[in-house]
This record gives C-alpha cells, sequence and structure tokens, in this order.
C-alpha cells in the first residue's frame, strides 16, 4: 500500500504541508519496501485549481491513502472517486504521520472545506 503526504521539502521528516494543493511536493510512500519517493506539485503555483491537478497526482502515484491536515472539496471528490482514503494528520512531520496512520491513530478527515479558490 502507498501512502501520500503533502510536504514542502524532499525529506520524510520535513513537516506535513498545510495546505494539500498548494505542497511543492509529495512523499509516496510505500509500506512495503519502506521506501518513499518524492513528486513534485505542479499545481503548486498554479492561481486555481490546485487542489484538483494535486488530487490527480496523488492519484496517478497509485497510493491508496492521503494523509492531510485539511483538503477543499473538489480535490476530496477526485481523491475519493479513486477509492483513496483521506486522514487528518495529527503530528508535526511526514514520517511521524506514518507512523500514527500504520498504527492507526488518525481519524478519517470528516471536514472538507469549500476550497480557496483563486487563492
Amino acid at each position: 500500500m502507498k501512502i501520500a503526504i503533502p510536504v514542502d521539502k524532499e525529506s520524510k521528516d520535513t513537516d506535513v504541508c498545510t495546505s494539500f494543493g498548494r505542497a511543492l511536493f509529495f512523499l509516496i510512500y510505500d509500506c512495503e519496501s519502506e521506501e518513499g519517493q518524492f513528486l513534485l506539485n505542479d499545481a503548486a503555483k498554479m492561481t486555481g485549481g490546485a487542489g484538483i491537478k494535486a488530487a490527480q497526482i496523488v492519484v496517478d502515484s497509485g497510493a491508496k491513502v492521503l494523509l492531510t491536515p485539511r483538503c477543499g472539496k473538489n480535490a476530496a471528490d477526485v481523491i475519493s472517486a479513486a477509492d483513496i482514503s483521506i486522514h487528518k494528520t495529527i503530528h508535526k512531520t511526514a514520517l511521524e504521520n506514518i507512523t500514527a496512520f500504520l498504527a492507526d491513530e488518525l481519524d478519517t478527515l470528516d471536514e472538507i472545506h469549500a476550497g480557496f479558490h483563486g487563492a
């Protein structure tokens, strides 16, 4: 299983980005190999539609889980349509959140916001 996490640096020890669509990278962590790869988020600098484009990057990565502090409705719709579960991060770093998810300590993200359109 692969886990996607929005981050601003290419490191498992970096903080989780608070803005899903505006993260500079996505860490794609493979639970079987325990390896991570970083995908550039081309949507980060878009003036609109960043969440949808970022969501498509996550879908295309093959991830089955997204760990994020928040997510807009349009992005969440794309993620959900691909049967990817969304869980709310509670820790500072990507690695801490991966560990928490694997220990079944992260709740499903139920608070989907309208998005920050045009931001």
